[in-house]
């Protein structure tokens, strides 16, 4: 009992089944609002695409230095939206959004067909 509540505490949830197609999803496991959010890595240099990996929650290139030109230097840019053409260079982070609200109440108010009317009719042009 006491190792299987051990076990539960120190689980975290990876986000498996939100898929990477989409922008913004909510986790069906944990029920948090998860971004996928797609990184490029590039050459300083020539600015070619080079395939990306992450390592110890950073972005670095698969390989340490650029087929094209030779340098060792690269920078990471973010993408917007992620293109079928860079899907083989690209790596995707899920990253969890917090709501900085803690406790709110959303309601709505139906419309009522009388008040509308009403409305149409003292407007002055």
């Amino acid at each position: 009992m006491i190792l299987a509540e051990l076990l539960n505490k120190n689980k975290v949830c990876k986000h498996t089944r939100v898929p990477a197609d989409i922008d913004f999803a909510y986790c069906p496991d944990c029920g948090e609002l998860i971004e996928n959010q797609w990184y490029l890595t590039r050459c300083s240099c020539c600015g070619i695409k080079l395939q990306a990996i992450i390592k110890n929650n950073e972005i670095f290139p698969v390989q340490k230095f650029c087929h094209n030109c030779g340098t060792k230097n690269y920078i990471t840019e973010k993408l917007d939206k992620i293109n079928f053409i860079d899907i083989n260079f690209a790596v995707m982070i899920k990253t969890v959004i917090t709501n900085k609200i803690r406790n709110y109440t959303q309601s709505w108010v139906e419309p009522n067909m009388h008040t509308s009317l009403k409305m149409i009719a003292s407007t002055k042009f």
